[in-house]
């Protein structure tokens, strides 16, 4: 069966998944928006075809209404159930630990009473209270970077929302078919589709002279190789054979060589500068097929928490 396409000829008809028309807000148009939509009509172009060379056509921006997911659920949905999970064991060790504080109290109490009796007392509940402290609950640092990495994607959720008045749609925290995995970000706008991949690191990374970036002893090729992968999983969901979708490793909190580089394939840059990015893409897709990609993304993924 051929592939619907985001336009047709006869009597206006909008393709979409399931045949429902994308979702857009409405604002009043002003004089400014009159004078270039009056323009852009006499022009006689498709608003949502491809910018020609040229330059951006005078069209309106609509905002797209996007409603898959929340950003940062499925990674903080994850460490709280990992938290769960390790203060049940710790719970239910607890008894032992009682055990092991009160001998060793007792223990220190009768030794130092023997050499010196008034410090007997002091010595016993100094040594309950180190050993308690030692053997008190601690969520493993394994858990703790799931809630870092939920931190980092609401991070960067605050930094691409201002690209929704620019005719951008933002979906966050999307469960990819058939995988346990999920894409932290999907962004499709003018200047086409691309995902996302939040980290959150403390230093710097570095590129050595085989061009594979480290942070710190840490090889970040497997994590590039996924968000490359992912990009690839929302190529085939999307399923537009014109558009491909670009992938973008955002950092918070490391340095990244150069301000900016691309390896295996994906874009590495500081989070901070992902909009500024975004925006100088060219534009390539029109406003109406925008509102038509969300919404076939709104309607194939689904929210990973």
């Amino acid at each position: 069966m051929p592939r619907p396409q985001p336009h047709s000829d006869q009597d206006g008809v909008w393709p979409s998944c399931d045949d429902e028309q994308p979702g857009v807000s409405i604002r009043p148009l002003n004089h400014a928006d009159l004078a270039a939509l009056l323009a852009h009509l006499d022009h006689d172009q498709d608003p949502g075809d491809t910018v020609g060379s040229g330059g951006p056509a005078p069209v309106l921006a609509v905002r797209v209404r996007t409603s898959v997911g929340r950003p940062g659920a499925s990674a903080h949905a994850e460490y709280r159930r990992r938290r769960a999970t390790e203060l049940a064991a710790w719970t239910h060790s607890l008894p032992w630990r009682v055990v092991a504080v009160v001998a060793a109290s007792v223990t220190s109490w009768l030794a130092a009473a023997q050499v010196v009796p008034h410090l007997g007392v002091s010595a016993g509940v100094t040594v309950a209270a180190g050993l308690g402290w030692l053997l008190r609950f601690r969520v493993a640092a394994a858990t703790l970077a799931w809630r870092r990495g939920a931190v980092g994607e609401r991070r960067t959720a605050r930094l691409l929302a201002p690209l929704e008045r620019r005719g951008w749609a933002v979906l966050h925290d999307l469960a990819i078919p058939g995988s346990q995995a999920n894409i932290d970000h999907l962004v499709i706008g003018p200047g086409g589709g691309v995902v996302i991949d939040t980290k959150l690191y403390r230093g710097q990374l570095q590129l050595d002279q085989y061009r594979l970036l480290w942070h710190g002893r840490r090889l970040l090729v497997s994590a590039l190789r996924k968000t490359l992968w992912e990009a690839d999983q929302a190529d085939e969901v999307l399923g537009v054979a014109d558009i491909g979708v670009a992938a973008i490793m955002a950092v918070h909190g490391a340095r990244v060589p150069w301000g900016r580089l691309q390896t295996d394939g994906v874009i590495v840059v500081p989070a901070g500068r992902v909009p500024e990015l975004l925006c100088a893409l060219p534009p390539i897709l029109g406003p109406e097929r925008v509102a038509w990609l969300a919404d076939r993304a709104r309607l194939r993924f689904r929210a990973a928490a």
